[in-house]
């Protein structure tokens, strides 16, 4: 576990050191001029010269680099251009939204997709297995900004159940994790409906069928136990992907998340907040990651990991 733990450590510490080298790259070489933006349009070009040098943006790009890094290892994320304030402040700002809004959206996903999985997986072959399908498809294939149109049409505007948009009451909360929740749990419901498939399938379950267990105890204790873990990688990938900020919902709704803050930075050119938020979401897969291999022996006692045995 230690000599496993230690490889994965290594290997998340290159991730990240290359996510910072290309994102700090590509803004580098980036024809927007960071300086000119924060300046304005009318400045003179002696102001926007003076600007870059108390930025540090006339030096060369391996002695900005290295300056960030070197910054970075302190836990300095920087300062950002426009709003005068440190990133690690901007971003922890954002991060309960974000992770209240991660947490509700993975728990509807789970809880639809585990339920029409199963289900489908049941009726494999018939018209309710069709349909679930049908629909899964429909909802991995639906741009997330149709789906937030769409659901702030019906209940907020039509039906005048929820509000537009905000954050600060669970009512607020219920409109964007749904449409995260509700297109997510496409993936969750075709994963759990191909593997409840295979398992129940396997000796196990006929011999559970043959001792007379019932159906339920089949699917539920003897089925889902091997079929879930595919579910745990895929959570994981979700913790990634919900920290780095879902950035049409939270810009469809007015969710105050790390995503908004990222979109607003992008629009401003504000590097080290881009840079802040990449490295985020970066850590956040890194940790999804990690943390879904670790619990997979503990789901699934034969699965090893590797560079060490499982105890």
């Amino acid at each position: 576990m230690i000599r496993y733990l230690g490889g994965r450590i290594l290997q998340a510490v290159l991730v990240l050191l290359g996510v910072t080298f290309v994102t700090f790259f590509l803004l580098y070489v980036l024809p927007a001029d960071p300086a000119r933006q924060i300046a304005g349009r009318s400045a003179t070009p002696e102001s926007v010269q003076n600007i870059r040098e108390q930025l540090g943006l006339d030096k060369s790009f391996f002695e900005q680099f290295f300056t960030y890094l070197g910054n970075l290892l302190q836990g300095d994320l920087g300062r950002s251009y426009i709003q005068k304030t440190d990133v690690s402040e901007l971003v922890s700002s954002r991060l309960a939204p974000t992770l209240l809004l991660m947490v509700a959206a993975i728990g509807l996903e789970l809880m639809i997709g585990i339920f029409v999985g199963v289900l489908a997986a049941r009726r494999k072959g018939k018209t309710t297995d069709n349909v679930i399908m049908g629909t899964s498809f429909v909802a991995v294939s639906t741009p997330q900004f149709i789906a937030a149109i769409l659901f702030l049409f019906v209940f907020a505007i039509t039906l005048e159940w929820l509000p537009i948009g905000g954050y600060g009451t669970p009512q607020h909360l219920i409109l964007p994790a749904l449409t995260l929740g509700v297109l997510g749990a496409g993936w969750y419901g075709r994963m759990v409906r191909s593997s409840m498939i295979e398992a129940l399938n396997q000796d196990y379950a006929r011999t559970a069928r043959a001792k007379g267990a019932s159906e339920r105890r089949i699917v539920w204790v003897h089925a889902f136990r091997n079929a879930g873990l595919p579910l745990v990688a895929l959570i994981g990938i979700d913790i990634g992907i919900f920290m780095g900020g879902i950035v049409i919902v939270e810009s469809v709704f007015g969710w105050p998340g790390i995503g908004q803050l990222a979109w607003q930075a992008i629009q401003r050119i504000d590097i080290p907040v881009i840079m802040g938020v990449t490295l985020i979401a970066a850590i956040a897969i890194v940790l999804g990651n990690l943390l879904a291999d670790l619990l997979a022996p503990l789901i699934d006692p034969r699965v090893k990991l590797k560079g060490g045995k499982n105890r």
